[in-house]
């Protein structure tokens, strides 16, 4: 028998927005469709396929794995359990590197950290057209979801993924700028155990006791990489921004900067090789 939608996002259990996002899938019908009929019928199969995304849901598992997608920059990215869902305050970080990617520079080797899904490293190759962007990650699997988002939305960017354990698969490589959203949040953590965190990959969220051992050893190795004048950018926790300006003075990099995110929090950290 068909139900109608408001009766089933009601009796889904669910936040409501996420109820049509999910009714949406499973019934081929759009989310402003769904808002302006709620009297709408939904037929019988859509409606099972419905309740199982539902059941999903009310079992914790983000909504961004069971669509399959996140929105990012203004692109749907795809996203699986191998790699770390998109947040917003990650767009800070591409905004601040494409404020340092201008035209009079002409062509600009970038490199992206932990590039996970490919959202950092996608976004500036194609919101720059002089930019020559190269994503690494330590995951075979991570990397294949990159490729993937590149190839669907941009095969015509000059863009390259290589597998590596930060710097070590790239020789003796300088780049004019690099950027990561590498892991920092504390190996104890206790909300590493709650909400979606439960559900995304740890290696791409957990480093060390205070969760600075990534972010440590990208400061150390960086210069070697870094062309003169170059900046090196990096996400961090809320509350890292004064440690993470330590670590880029103490690697010799010049004009440590911490710049804040929309909700006013220390998000991303920089300073450029001299």
């Amino acid at each position: 028998m068909a139900a109608r939608v408001m009766d089933l996002i009601e009796e889904a259990g669910i936040d409501a927005r996420e109820a049509r996002m999910l009714l949406a899938a499973a019934s081929g019908m759009g989310t402003a469709l769904l808002a302006a009929f709620p009297e709408r019928e939904i037929d019988q199969a859509a409606g099972r396929r419905f309740a199982a995304l539902a059941r999903r849901r009310r079992e914790g598992v983000p909504i961004a794995y069971i669509l399959g997608r996140r929105e990012f920059y203004s692109r749907s990215f795809v996203v699986t359990p191998d790699v770390l869902i998109p947040r917003p305050e990650t767009e800070l970080l591409v905004e601040l590197a494409l404020a340092r990617i201008t035209p009079d520079r002409g062509e600009v080797s970038v490199l992206d950290l932990g590039t996970g899904s490919g959202v950092v490293a996608i976004s500036i190759a194609c919101e720059a057209e002089l930019a020559r962007v190269t994503g690494i990650d330590a995951s075979a699997e991570a990397l294949a979801v990159a490729r993937g988002n590149a190839q669907r939305l941009a095969s015509d960017q000059e863009l390259t993924f290589v597998q590596s354990d930060w710097f070590s698969a790239l020789g003796v490589a300088r780049y004019d700028l690099i950027v990561g959203n590498p892991p920092y949040v504390a190996a104890e953590d206790d909300h590493l155990a709650q909400g979606d965190l439960r559900f995304e990959p740890t290696a791409a969220l957990a480093s060390g006791p205070a969760g600075l051992d990534a972010i440590t050893t990208i400061c150390t190795q960086a210069p070697q990489h870094l062309k003169p004048g170059a900046w090196l950018l990096l996400e961090h926790g809320y509350d890292q921004g004064a440690a993470v300006r330590a670590l880029l003075a103490a690697a010799g990099l010049t004009e440590a900067t911490t710049w804040p995110d929309l909700a006013g929090l220390d998000r991303v950290s920089g300073a450029r090789a001299a």
